[in-house]
């Protein structure tokens, strides 16, 4: 079967117009044309579609059940131009997002709420990974674009800049170190910690500082998120590393305190990656230049 929009659209207008020279006319095309794919249609289907009268023509029953499914089969090419349309410019698609707790539960919230209130017809499909998983994700193809605390590893990735955090020390407020303005992290190293998982920046990062001071760290117990971290330490467990503005946001729900960290490692860059921004489908580009306008902005 060879039938065709064109075909489809003609018959339509001849039915319409009641005349094989009105819709020529109509479309632009020769009446001797209009009734070669008139009858190539009736040709290809095996039935009489339009009977001739002095007054033109008009659709046999086979005729009139063929208009009622052309239209509703050009109409639904016309919608799928339409979404091919609306993904070609970014109104429609889909975009995966691996991004680390720190992003998550800092920015990326209200920020994808702000995008996705300009594109509702876009998903973000966002999953919580380590930094080392995102940047390999990225490189993979498994994600579009990745958000982490950059670090060198090494991988072939575009960086865009996108926030700095701060961290700082959160205690019981009952902990000997509540009270003081601030700590060096030195200071911290006789006392326990709670920690994150083993994979996580953080407590990488807290490992390879404690080993730069030859001194370790005093790991009592290690949790997967952030909220678990901050009832192990408001349960008297120890204490912990924690972004500043995440430990703000539990100190007035628990009994911690936050204590400012004063090093210069304690500043962080979190970071947009991608793998080539030119080769990132529309609604993916549109993300990534509307996470980049927030750069700077508070939590």
């Amino acid at each position: 079967m060879r039938l065709d929009p064109t075909s489809l659209n003609l018959f339509l207008s001849v039915i319409e117009e009641g005349t094989i020279a009105a819709a020529a006319e109509r479309e632009h095309i020769a009446a001797a044309a209009v009734s070669k794919r008139l009858s190539e249609i009736e040709s290809i289907l095996g039935t009489k579609l339009l009977t001739r009268t002095n007054r033109g023509v008009e659709p046999t029953s086979a005729g009139i059940a063929l208009s009622a499914l052309a239209r509703r089969v050009l109409h639904e090419l016309d919608d799928i131009a339409v979404q091919m349309r609306e993904y070609a410019t970014g109104i429609r698609g889909q975009v995966r997002i691996f991004a680390n707790i720190s992003a998550i539960t800092q920015f990326l919230p209200r920020e994808i709420r702000a995008f996705l209130a300009d594109y509702p017809h876009v998903k973000v499909h966002l999953e919580e990974k380590i930094s080392t998983v995102i940047t390999k994700a990225v490189e993979e193809n498994s994600a579009d674009i990745g958000i982490f605390t950059e670090e060198p590893n090494g991988r072939k990735l575009e960086l865009f800049p996108y926030h700095r955090d701060r961290l700082a020390i959160i205690t019981p407020r009952n902990h000997l170190l509540a009270s003081c303005n601030a700590l060096t992290f030195e200071e911290t190293l006789d006392f326990d910690y709670v920690g994150l998982h083993s994979g996580s920046a953080i407590n990488r990062l807290l490992l390879k500082k404690a080993t730069e001071l030859n001194r370790n760290i005093k790991l009592r117990i290690q949790v997967t998120s952030y909220d678990a971290l901050c009832l192990m330490v408001d349960s008297g467990l120890g204490i912990a590393l924690l972004p500043e503005a995440v430990a703000q946001q539990y100190a007035r729900i628990l009994s911690i305190c936050t204590v400012p960290l004063v090093e210069p490692w304690a500043e962080r860059k979190i970071t947009i990656c991608v793998r080539s921004f030119e080769a990132l489908p529309v609604a993916a580009q549109l993300l990534v230049g509307h996470l980049r306008a927030q750069e700077g902005k508070p939590a």
